[in-house]
């Protein structure tokens, strides 16, 4: 498992999905209200132990949008279940805008949270992307000479 955090985050994250479909592993992207938006259907139709076992299934998850606001408690019970269903057996990357210190805050419940974190932290691997130019405030298309008007 790894975290990313950071304006560079998804790129690196995305490369990484990139590498991994060339080497044909299942993979997959997706955004973390789009995951509990599904795992909020298919409890309400009775598929919720299906959809654990589809996230499963990927060799690597790559969660974007990881923590930016603050769970409820049925938000991050089924995320302790997926977590739980992938630790050390695949792996899965976490991309946020807040550094890992950050993330115990965003869980209703300090239970619940260490669960999750000490899934995450024991055995990851840490990447933090941080600029920070005071005089001028620029993405990461400018500072690297992208130009988003032709992308």
């Amino acid at each position: 498992m790894a975290g990313a955090t950071g304006t560079g985050k998804s790129y690196i994250a995305c490369a990484l999905g990139m590498e991994a479909c060339k080497h044909y592993y299942a993979t997959k992207y997706i955004r973390l209200p789009e995951l509990l938006a599904e795992l909020a259907v298919a409890r309400g139709e009775g598929k919720f132990k299906e959809a654990i076992r589809h996230y499963q299934k990927y060799t690597l998850l790559i969660l974007d949008e990881w923590l930016l606001i603050k769970l409820t408690e049925t938000e991050a019970r089924d995320l302790l279940e997926i977590i739980h269903a992938r630790h050390k057996k695949v792996s899965t990357i976490f991309c946020s805008q807040f550094a890992p210190l950050g993330w115990y805050t965003k869980f209703p419940e300090a239970t619940v949270a260490d669960a999750i974190l000490d899934r995450i932290v024991h055995d990851s691997h840490s990447i933090e992307i941080q600029y920070i130019d005071k005089e001028h405030d620029r993405s990461m298309r400018e500072i690297y000479g992208i130009d988003s008007k032709n992308t």
